[in-house]
């Protein structure tokens, strides 16, 4: 695992470990000035907010079993906030704080009210759904009762379809591709698979997890009718230690195939366990990319663990560089892609609409298409949720077409097949009201 001790920016304000250490200043982010950023390619005239600072706090855990996998994002964050204030269209220069909220809906839920008392208008989450919706829920009271102070929230990785369905909010903005559209695509990738026969799900017991179980077992029924589900599992996120219980399940019920949502040390110790216990079926998976996994996996695993997602670890071009040199400098992995995708689409945003104000940013961001490190995706303006091409790829030994190594395991993920947008994209029951 790599070290968790945090490298900072000076381009980035430092972490606040809980909210009582947490400071932004009350300034309002478009009032806020800002010494001159470093000299852009473009005249100063073509970036319309030359030198203002735009504040942003991602609310995650920092401390805990899952730490590690928000300690690995917020250095991601630290990097690119970097890059793109170097880059952006607009001008701005990025900062980022970061509040450990320890999974909580509850402590999230008071980082961000010490994030808006302290002018911050711009929240990141991901990791855990059932965060996110507490969040939308918040930032769609403020937003209303609170005219002029309005906050946008930036989902960069919870992916319970609710969230740009049922749930839905004008003010937020997923990133990552949800449940469905994750499932939809792994399933149009099993139904040709046909040494799978038996299927066990296996997942937290949250929103996102329950989820996968739903998607899963529709798709399949749709697509393969005659693969027989022979077990489900639900259990605590973040809390279970050793998951042999779980694997002698799965291995009593014949399964093949386990698929699984699981994240940070509820898949890295699921993965060990199904080693040491001798398990030699197939697992589809979110997050095999993730800290903690790639070590857990060691050889062990090759060509029978995939992942499904948005991006992968020999992505090639301009990706590749930046996840060199990110490894580099934090001796650590970079796979949380919507970050990226956070930036460049802030920038473009912002430039459009001549303003940081994020009333008019929203408007700005809401149906925006732009061309990324994977092709061109598009903010759906239905339900905000970002149409993108996903990736399957296999768990196998590196090589010099494939070359990056997680974790310097000498394994990698190799590209199997990529689904186009329209491919992963899933219908929205969305009634979004505006502004």
């Amino acid at each position: 695992m790599p070290s968790l001790k945090p490298q900072f920016s000076r381009r980035v304000m430092g972490v606040a470990i809980g909210a009582a250490l947490f400071g932004l200043g009350a300034t309002a982010i478009a009032q806020t000035a800002a010494r001159p950023a470093a000299p852009a390619k473009a005249p100063a005239s073509a970036k319309p907010l030359q030198g203002q600072v735009v504040k942003m706090v991602r609310i995650d855990p920092l401390s805990g079993l899952l730490g590690p996998v928000g300690l690995s994002q917020m250095r991601g964050y630290q990097y690119f906030a970097d890059v793109f204030s170097q880059s952006n269209p607009a001008g701005v220069k990025f900062e980022v704080s970061f509040i450990d909220n320890k999974l909580s809906p509850a402590e999230s839920l008071n980082a961000l009210k010490s994030a808006i008392d302290n002018g911050a208008r711009y929240i990141i989450q991901g990791n855990g759904s059932s965060v996110a919706l507490a969040l939308i829920d918040a930032i769609n009271k403020h937003n209303e009762r609170n005219p002029g102070k309005e906050v946008i929230f930036l989902n960069d990785s919870a992916v319970d379809p609710d969230l740009t369905n049922s749930k839905c909010s004008y003010w937020h903005f997923r990133f990552d591709a949800d449940t469905s559209m994750k499932i939809e695509a792994m399933t149009t990738f099993m139904k040709d698979q046909a040494d799978i026969k038996k299927v066990y799900l296996l997942n937290q017991n949250y929103s996102h997890g329950q989820q996968i179980v739903r998607f899963a077992k529709e798709n399949l029924a749709r697509k393969r009718p005659d693969i027989q589900i022979v077990g489900e599992d639900l259990h605590p996120l973040g809390q279970v230690r050793d998951f042999a219980p779980y694997i002698a399940k799965i291995k009593a019920s014949g399964a093949d195939t386990v698929i699984t949502g699981n994240w940070g040390s509820d898949l890295s110790l699921l993965i060990k366990a199904a080693n040491e216990g001798g398990y030699t079926g197939k697992f589809y998976t979110y997050y095999t990319g993730v800290t903690g996994t790639p070590t857990a996996l060691g050889t062990n695993g090759e060509g029978r663990v995939y992942q499904i997602a948005y991006n992968h670890y020999n992505m090639g071009g301009q990706m590749q560089k930046w996840m060199d040199e990110f490894k580099a400098k934090y001796k650590d992995d970079f796979y949380t892609g919507s970050t990226i995708r956070i930036f460049e689409a802030l920038g473009l945003a912002m430039a459009n609409a001549k303003s940081t104000d994020p009333v008019k940013v929203a408007a700005a961001l809401s149906g925006l298409k732009w061309n990324t490190f994977n092709g061109e995706v598009e903010i759906r303006k239905a339900d905000h949720q970002l149409q993108q091409p996903l990736y399957m790829t296999r768990w196998e030994k590196a090589s010099a077409k494939f070359p990056y190594s997680p974790e310097n395991t000498g394994m990698t993920l190799v590209p199997v097949r990529e689904f186009p947008n329209f491919v992963s994209s899933t219908p929205t029951s969305c009634d979004m009201k505006r502004p």
